[in-house]
């Protein structure tokens, strides 16, 4: 057995012997599998209102982990599988919400009007890709050779002194803000082609999407987008007769073939920036292309979970966690592309005009500051209103016996006092090791992944 996996036998029978067992694998089953918790000092206490009598009362000290554990909550699977695993999984929820209905969202969506659409930056120089030809056939590189899939040049200059490095972290830094004014584009272009003015197109439908961001292996952001027609109160309301998938396919080619936004001048060489040529836009329903392929919300969900939980790291094979100091650079093992990314970010992020992007903040996103998953307000459920009905679950789960809020008692009145302070992060010798444990023998099966290959998506 590998040494990772090997129990730490030791501390293990410490625990054990002192019959302390049983209280810290109680505590450990709440995290999930969560191998880097965050621990909590401090108290918490119930009180009754009107007699001032402590109903109940928790001590950090008193738990057995002497903290208080909590989740890190961390959606990066390089820095925690399990809790990345979770937000997966809600990100496939909150998707498929609004692709078929359910978690609040109503199940008539499903007949609206939408589309995946894929949006990629433009091209900063060449690079070592594996192109495809007719039947998605993969060609040589134009270097000449048909690279693996999993060659570690994909993505990577055919000629690094002459790649563009200044444009892509800026492109990066500013790929949310293009993303924003492509909205105002879309819906402009919407009412054009229904004869409606902006100001009246609010009034006969609304423009509801849900996105993530995702990496290509040459560090440049792309964006994956579920993008649906409503009517004017939202998911709640059908759309109008004139929605169709082919006009919001329409509408979304001229409104990104619009957007561009300024960016700065360095060293006298302006910057505006737009999508790139590459722009692949897809109904969402049966078999209707791609020789039968189905695009089905399941796929469409998945395939966008997927990227939640992924940064430039997995991409690029850059860093899950800021520089402090640029010297740092040096001792990391990262590849020399992404190495000149993350330098081109830092030297930028010290111009005292280009402040405002907080390059050296972001240099081991590679100048990307953004959420990597955004939606509007009436897409579908939110991530919030997920974790607040599993945390509910959970407790119900754990008091079995618990009487559900009757009209007599609900409008009662509890006062909670509570103080917690940081006290650290992770777990003791041992405790990781049962946190992974747990978490593996409770997690249920996971949905299957319904992948498909899209059109034009040049991971490169």
């Amino acid at each position: 057995m590998p040494a990772r996996t090997t129990p730490p036998i030791k501390h293990l029978v410490g625990l054990a012997s002192l019959g302390t067992m049983p209280a810290p694998l109680r505590q450990l089953r709440g995290l999930g599998g969560c191998g880097q918790p965050i621990r909590l000092d401090g108290h918490r206490a119930e009180i009754h209102p009107t007699t001032g009598q402590i109903l109940s009362e928790l001590h950090a000290t008193d738990l057995p982990a002497g903290h208080l554990l909590v989740r890190c909550n961390n959606r990066r699977t390089t820095r925690c599988p399990a809790c990345a695993e979770t937000y997966r999984r809600d990100t496939f929820q909150l998707i498929t919400a609004g692709l078929r209905g359910g978690k609040g969202t109503p199940e008539q969506v499903a007949t609206h009007p939408r589309v995946f659409a894929t949006f990629t930056a433009p091209s900063f120089g060449p690079v070592h890709n594996r192109p495809t030809g007719p039947g998605r056939t993969a060609r040589p590189c134009r270097c000449g050779t048909l690279h693996p899939d999993d060659a570690p040049e994909l993505g990577t200059p055919l000629d690094p002194d002459s790649y563009d490095y200044e444009a892509a972290v800026l492109w990066n830094a500013h790929a949310c803000a293009l993303w924003r004014r492509f909205s105002i584009y879309l819906r402009r272009e919407i009412a054009k082609r229904t004869g409606l003015t902006q100001r009246a197109f609010r009034h006969h439908a609304r423009l509801s999407f849900a996105k993530v961001a995702e990496y290509q292996k040459r560090g440049a952001v792309h964006f994956h987008a579920v993008i649906r027609l409503d009517g004017p109160a939202g998911s709640n309301t059908p759309p109008p007769a004139w929605a169709t998938a082919e006009l919001l396919a329409d509408a979304i080619q001229a409104a990104t073939a619009k957007a561009t936004v300024p960016g700065p001048t360095v060293d006298g060489r302006p910057h505006t920036f737009a999508f790139g040529k590459q722009l692949d836009i897809r109904p969402i329903r049966s078999a209707d292309f791609d020789g039968g392929t189905e695009l089905t919300e399941r796929a469409v969900a998945a395939y966008i979970a997927k990227y939640a939980t992924k940064g430039a790291e997995t991409a690029t094979g850059t860093l899950d966690r800021p520089l402090k100091f640029l010297a740092e650079l040096a001792q990391l093992d990262v590849t020399d592309h992404a190495r000149r990314m993350i330098r081109t970010a830092w030297t930028l992020g010290g111009r005292r005009d280009l402040e405002d992007l907080r390059l050296r903040a972001w240099a081991h996103m590679l100048g990307f500051r953004g959420h990597f998953s955004t939606k509007t307000r009436h897409y579908s459920t939110t991530l919030g209103a997920l974790r607040t009905a599993r945390a509910e679950w959970q407790r119900l789960q754990a008091q079995p016996n618990t009487p559900e809020p009757t009209p007599t008692n609900t409008a009662e009145t509890t006062l909670v006092l509570s103080h917690w302070t940081f006290a650290g992060t992770g777990l003791t010798p041992g405790e990781p090791w049962l946190a992974t444990t747990i978490h593996r023998d409770r997690e249920p099966a996971r949905e299957t992944h319904e992948e498909f290959n899209c059109k034009g998506d040049n991971r490169t």
